[in-house]
Parts: structure tokens; sequence; C-alpha cells
């Protein structure tokens, strides 16, 4: 355009406006102030003023209106303006790309069982982002529906949940690809965050806590990725089904503790990895059923009631480099047959000894216990756990393995808990 506009000999007035356009469009986006006795007294009013690229911010306040964001802009709050849904209503649906909602409060969309009501709705939109928002005791918090690259970053999500049936997810993602979750606090909905048809998402650093059901949710959603986050006291735990290449890495599962809860549950997932989690104080740590081909390795099973449940129907996978301390079992299955394999496990009640100084074990582990099996098949038997009884059960079947899988072993016990 330079080279256009200076050839000639005189200067075209028409391409030097075009010049100009191009140069100061980036100045031109506006910044609209929306305040309650202001000019701009509701956020409506301000959209129909704007362009896309607009900035719109919001005074502190209360606002009460249902609103639809239909172009790309900014909207930030100053001092937290609350949008209240009055018990009555989806409060924002955006329906733009590259929208940015950052500092506002969303407070009491609604319960609705005829549809799923939330605070905030991405219906269809891509790039959007969620940022630093307070969403207290809403349905939905925030929903996305059929939307790309959106990201849900650093924010507080608060509900009242009572029963899973009154209450919405506090993230819910249905059909969904390239969306990031990170650093949110999640605590009172039915699942903290809900993954349907989710392809290549990210959730990292976030903490759910105190949910009804699980603290985190996904069905057929392959190629996520969920690193560093907080799993603690929710009633079910974390749950994984019918999915295949995940990433769940560094993520802490605590205190899951109930007669139907896990710090995590696998169901029909293949092809993933668990690598260098915490599961501390759960009924069960990890357990797997119909699930192939996963490595897990370099976990912490620590003071859990069952470290791991593996059921005969999940082939192929491999547990090593694990440390399993202080667990009331550390292995349980429904077969005597088994087709994974343990290697290179530290197990706190293994009693042999390392004659050549390897740092591995001379005699073998069997970690599945005989009462263990004997409470999977009568569970009141739980009450006799501490019995000189069945220490003399469990001391008969490690010299003599009658009824516990013979091949599921591990030949090379580490000495000392790994690092």
């Amino acid at each position: 355009m330079h080279l256009i506009l200076y050839d000639d000999k005189k200067m075209n007035p028409a391409k030097l406006l075009i010049l100009l356009i191009l140069l100061f469009t980036p100045l031109l986006s506006r910044e609209i102030r929306v305040r309650p006795d202001g000019e701009v007294s509701t956020l409506n009013a301000a959209l129909q003023l704007a362009d896309d690229g607009d900035r719109i911010v919001i005074d502190g306040g209360v606002y009460r209106e249902a609103v639809v964001v239909e172009k790309s802009v900014e909207i930030i709050g100053l001092n937290h303006p609350l949008f209240d849904g009055e018990g009555q209503r989806q409060i924002f649906i955006i329906r733009a790309a590259g929208v940015s909602i950052r500092g506002l409060t969303f407070r009491n969309c609604g319960i609705s069982f005829i549809e799923d009501r939330s605070a905030i709705l991405i219906d269809g939109a891509q790039d959007c982002t969620v940022e630093n928002n307070r969403f207290l005791d809403n349905f939905f918090a925030v929903y996305l529906a059929k939307s790309a690259g959106a990201r849900i970053i650093n924010n507080v999500i608060r509900g009242q949940a009572a029963s899973e049936t009154s209450s919405g997810n506090g993230v819910h993602a249905w059909y969904c690809k390239d969306i990031t979750i990170t650093g949110n606090t999640i605590s009172g909905h039915r699942d903290g965050i809900y993954f349907e048809f989710v392809q290549n998402g990210l959730v990292e650093k976030n903490h759910s806590e105190g949910n009804l059901r699980y603290g985190l949710h996904f069905m057929f959603s392959d190629r996520c990725r969920y690193l560093d986050n907080t799993f603690r006291q929710n009633g079910a735990g974390v749950a994984v089904m019918y999915t295949k290449n995940v990433e769940m890495h560094h993520n802490r599962f605590e205190e899951n503790w109930g007669s139907a809860a896990f710090g995590l549950l696998l169901k029909d997932i293949t092809d993933s990895e668990i690598r260098s989690n915490l599961f501390l104080g759960n009924s069960i740590g990890i357990y797997a059923e119909n699930s192939n081909r996963l490595e897990i390795s370099g976990n912490d099973f620590l003071e859990n009631g069952w470290a791991v449940k593996i059921m005969s129907n999940s082939m192929d996978n491999h547990f090593s480099g694990n440390n399993f301390i202080a667990n009331s079992f550390d292995v349980a299955t429904n077969s005597r047959h088994n087709f994974s394999r343990f290697e290179k496990n530290f197990w706190s009640g293994y009693r042999g000894y390392d004659l050549d100084r390897d740092g591995y074990g001379d005699v073998p582990f069997h970690p599945v216990r005989l009462f263990s099996m004997m409470v999977a098949q009568n569970p009141p038997a739980l009450v006799m756990m501490r019995s000189l009884l069945v220490d003399l059960l469990d001391l008969a079947e490690s010299v003599f393995p009658l009824l516990t899988p013979e091949t599921l072993v591990d030949e090379k016990p580490l000495m000392r808990r790994r690092p």
C-alpha cells in the first residue's frame, strides 16, 4: 500500500483514505461505560450501541437482565457487578466468536427441569474467554455447547446443590473441541467438571471439592489431558468412561470416601496414561473395569481402603514405579486370572530381602490378600480385618497360594519407596 501511494506523482486522495482506515482501524474501537444510574444503565443497551471489537466496562451494582451477546466484544466488570437471574432465567448466552467476559458475578440463574439453564451459555461460538468471574448458587455455572477454543480461567464457582436431580454442573462441555479449563475453584455442584464428546481438552490446576457426585466426570472424550488438579471429598470421586488417549498426570485424588466412592473410576477406556498422581485416603484409589493398555506409573497410593481394584476384563495394563503405602488392601480383583503386569513397585507390606543389593527384593510379592477376596464375596466380613484369624489366613496364603491370582505378582518389588 505504501509503495502504491508514494509511487504516484500526485497523492491519490482515495488511496490515502484507504491507508488511513487500515492504519487506524484498531484505534477506532470504543469503550462503552455501563452504570446503574448512567446514560447507559444496562448491558443490553450497551450491546445495542456496540460494534465488533468494542469494550464494555460495567460499574459495580446489581443488574437484573437476560443478555444475548451476538457481537465480538470484551465485557469487563469493575468491583464485580452482580448479574442476578432471580431464580427465573438464563443470564448470559454467547453466540459470537471472540467474546471475553471478565470480573463479573453471576448469581441464581435458577433450577429448571426443562432446560439446562446456566449463568453463561457459550452456544456454538469460537475462541471465547470466561476469566476471573464469580458464580454463586447457579444451576449450571458455565455451559459450553458445540464450541471450540473456549478458555475458562481462574473463576470461583460455588453452588448449594441439595440433590443430584436438582443441581447442574460447575463447568459442562458438550460436543466441544480445543477447550481449556484452568485455575478454577469449583464446589457444591452435581459434577465439578463434566465433559461429553469433547476432543483435545485441557483441564489443568483446578480445585474441585465437595461436589455431590464427581469432581470430574467425562465420557466419550478422546485426546484430553488432566494435569495438576485436586479432586477432594467429592461424593463418588472422579469418573473416566468410554474414552481413549487420555493423559492424567500430577493430580491429587483425596478423601473421596463412601460405599460407592473412588479416587478414580476407569470404565471402558484404552491407551491412556495415569502418571505421578497422589491417591490419598479414598475408599478405592483406582477402580478399573474393561480398561485396557493403560500405563499406570509413578503414582503414590497412601492410606486408601483399596489402592487398586482391577477387574479381570481389564487387560494389558502396566503398573510400575508406584508406591503402595499403608493401604488396607493394595490390590484386589474378581478372578484368579490376571492379564495385567505389575513390576518394580514399592509395597509397604513387603517383607522380603535384597541379598544382592540391587534395590529389588529377591522374593516376589503377591499383593492380593486372601482376606480381600473374602470381603469381595462377603462384605460384612470386613469387621474381622484386624483379627488374628485373618493374619493367619494371609500368612498361609502367602506361603502356599491356592486362591489368590498366581500370576498377579511383582517379581521385582522395590526395597525403598520411590521419591
